[in-house]
């Protein structure tokens, strides 16, 4: 067994090198550095077998490392001794002793919670502490009529993991937390702990793990030797199959596909460094052709990122860097950055650190208030018997949620909300595509809603009382006419009520939290127009009162996992950094005058601003509305068009519900086809008629308040707005 054990871990050397086989990735040389495997994931290793197709597999996905707890669990000798807290020390010993059971005990509190494990281990603890304590043959015969309780470990120092992640998972753990038993349970915390309302599945132990693992190898050898039984030894065997999947994947669509992408990729960034060393005169001559053509590159790279398997935030980040390269060097420039351009780069990172820091801050808040459940405090007050009152009432939430939260977030939290309250898969993804029509509409009447009106907001083409009282009702007009319209599909369950789960008790530290960070968010308007200081400073303020507030909260109780440190750690990254990578990549257009150029071209094709921002929020439904809003704001000069100027206003409420149309069109939709697997077709046939039905209210109802508020007629707004849709279908067409 120890040479096969060998062989496994030489395979895995050479399966880490070969593609396709990233399961072994993770193992290294030595079977310590193996069984850490620091760079698989539970669901890498639940996800993906060592080879391409199950005709090749050695240990195929299930088996071996990839097993699951729950297998492990099945496979067992057998399963735990369950004990209560006043058991004696003595009576527990010998039921986990016994012939036919297990080793380990859970003991439970007589509420039916786990109050510890009592494994041998403890029962050593117990009789080094006899033995030290007892003095008389009375002291010793007292304790061993000690209750259990007083020996276990505590339920709060379990290690515990999912019974659907695997065994190389479990023996790292096993390693890293120097323990020989993990609990099983139907969920667990970040921090691999049970969960209050965690349930028990078993108990697995190290000899456990290793027994499936080792049968597994077993089976797998006799595998290899029945397909190829002229090659006598187990090494070669294993090298033979190794070829054979590469062959496999060698004619793999998906592997063609990846290899043609990399070398496609590596050619042009080969070229474009080429071409940048060698200063071709082309590039002077024809720069801004250039940097169109790396902002369309760009651009295709972001909006096909599935397709393409690139983070959007790396595609981002090139694009703004050869922007400015290009700008600086290539565009009327001798070659070298000017200190023009140097100083023109930095009051673009200036401009754009307002929005990232901004958002970094506000997106941790919420977090914050996510870890404690202090959503609780809204979603417990939802009471109704019917899926379209139901739908009326997520809708109505999700609206006013997403005006002091962002809507991305609100989608989350939602979608997670409806998963307790709609357990049909189908009811569920119209749900969730309502969501993402509510939180797009809610996000744009404040400023701190939606990042498309926060960005105009800090950027002072939007103030905070205006944006709020003209843009409510639009708003809320295209929520009502969108929901109004999917409503209709939703359909009631014949001869019985919708029965809702029971609302979970709120504790007191969640319900602070809540309504603190709630007020820290509602604070950022007010702290900017009585200070005059910009919004992101407000927010950071915010977020340092919240950071306080929880460490002085868990002072005591040292839940690292409640603290502001856990919050940061769950942000999404990644999805600042495109903020900072697309706003960079708009700013160098702007400096360049492109965009100005662009505002011109519209302007002189398209008849009124009405319908430049009807389309740019039709454009938001196929392109990310935050780039589009950043070129919108460099197209048109603040001078030009003042702060809460018509065409700002209109901007912010089409680039925010425009995105509703498709799913790929906003940051919300993108979630929910995560989450809930829903596809483009599916939402372009069952929503999209919906949302643009209120897209095109709102805007009618935008036009007909601003002639209402202007002293003028509503009637001649009426036609404007027919015009304005007929118009921007025939500019579109």
């Amino acid at each position: 067994m120890m040479k096969a054990t060998v062989l496994v871990v030489v395979l895995a050397l050479a399966l880490s090198q070969t593609p396709g086989c990233e399961a072994f990735a993770g193992f290294s040389s030595s079977s310590s550095s193996f069984l850490q495997a620091p760079s698989l994931t539970a669901r890498q290793a639940a996800t993906k077998g060592f080879f391409a197709s199950e005709e090749s597999l050695i240990t195929p996905q299930g088996f071996g490392f990839s097993a699951p707890a729950s297998r492990i669990l099945s496979e067992a000798a057998g399963s735990y001794h369950k004990a209560s807290v006043s058991d004696g020390v003595i009576e527990v010993t010998e039921a986990i002793t016994g012939a036919a059971a297990s080793d380990v005990a859970l003991v439970f509190d007589e509420n039916d919670q786990l109050a510890g494990l009592f494994t041998e281990s403890d029962y050593i603890k117990f009789s080094t502490a006899r033995a030290k304590a007892s003095k008389t043959e009375e002291q010793s015969a007292s304790f061993l009529l000690a209750p259990v309780q007083d020996y276990v470990t505590p339920a709060k120092q379990l290690i515990a993991i999912t019974a659907e992640e695997t065994a190389n998972v479990a023996i790292a753990l096993m390693k890293d937390s120097r323990v020989r038993h993990l609990i099983v349970a139907d969920t667990v915390s970040k921090q691999r702990r049970l969960e209050d309302s965690s349930e028990i599945v078993g108990v697995i132990s190290m000899q456990d793990v290793m027994s499936t693992i080792q049968k597994d190898e077993r089976l797998s050898f006799s595998t290899l030797a029945q397909k190829y039984p002229n090659i006598k030894d187990p090494f070669e065997q294993m090298i033979e199959e190794v070829k054979e999947v590469n062959d496999e994947l060698a004619n793999n669509p998906e592997q063609t596909k990846q290899d043609i992408l990399a070398v496609g990729t590596s050619v042009l960034f080969v070229g474009a460094m080429a071409a940048f060393f060698s200063q071709v005169g082309w590039l002077h001559d024809h720069a801004d052709l250039v940097m169109i053509g790396i902002f369309v590159l760009g651009y295709i790279g972001i909006i096909f990122e599935e397709v393409f398997e690139f983070n959007k935030a790396g595609v981002a980040l090139l694009m703004s860097t050869g922007l400015w390269v290009t700008y600086a060097d290539f565009f009327q420039s001798s070659g070298t950055a000017s200190e023009q351009v140097l100083e023109q780069l930095g009051e673009q990172l200036a401009e754009v650190s307002d929005i990232c820091f901004f958002l970094l801050a506000a997106s941790t808040i919420v977090e914050v208030v996510d870890l404690h459940q202090g959503f609780k405090v809204v979603t417990n007050r939802i009471q109704t018997t019917s899926k379209k009152s139901l739908f009326w009432t997520i809708g109505f939430l999700t609206f006013f949620l997403s005006a002091i939260l962002n809507n991305l977030t609100v989608t989350i939290v939602m979608v997670s909300l409806l998963r307790k309250l709609v357990p049909d898969d189908n009811d569920r993804r119209l749900f969730g595509a309502m969501v993402v029509v509510a939180a797009n509409a809610g996000g744009v009447w404040t400023p701190i809603g939606d990042v498309t009106t926060t960005m105009l907001w800090i950027n002072n083409q939007l103030s905070t009382i205006p944006t709020v009282t003209e843009l409510f009702l639009p708003s809320l007009v295209c929520l009502v006419g969108s929901l109004a319209f999917l409503v209709n599909q939703v359909e009631e369950d014949e001869g019985s009520a919708m029965a809702l789960p029971e609302a979970t008790e709120v504790s007191p530290r969640a319900t602070l939290v809540f309504w603190s960070g709630i007020a820290c968010l509602l604070a950022v308007p007010v702290f900017a127009e009585f200070t005059g200081l910009p919004p992101y400073l407000a927010m950071l303020t915010g977020l340092g009162f919240m950071w306080t507030l929880t460490d002085v909260m868990h002072l005591a109780d040292e839940k690292e996992g409640l603290k502001v440190p856990a919050a940061l750690a769950r942000l999404d990254t990644a999805g600042i950094l495109f903020f900072l990578g697309i706003l960079m990549s708009i700013g160098v257009l702007d400096k360049s005058g492109l965009l100005k150029d662009l505002a011109v071209y519209l302007s002189n094709n398209l008849p009124s601003l009405d319908i430049i921002a009807t389309v740019i929020g039709l454009a938001s439904a196929l392109i990310d509305n935050v780039p589009l809003v950043a070129a919108t704001m460099g197209m048109y000069d603040l001078a030009d068009y003042g702060t809460d100027d018509r065409l700002w206003q209109l901007i912010a409420l089409c680039a925010g519900t425009g995105g509703s149309i498709l799913v790929i069109g906003s940051a919300s939709g993108v979630a929910l086809m995560g989450l809930e697997k829903v596809d483009f077709l599916w939402y372009a046939r069952k929503v999209s008629v919906g949302a643009a039905v209120g897209y095109f209210a709102g805007i009618a109802t935008y036009l007909a308040q601003t002639a209402i508020l202007s002293g003028g007629s509503i009637l001649p707004q009426a036609a404007v707005a027919v015009d304005v849709a007929q118009q921007t279908v025939q500019a579109i067409m």
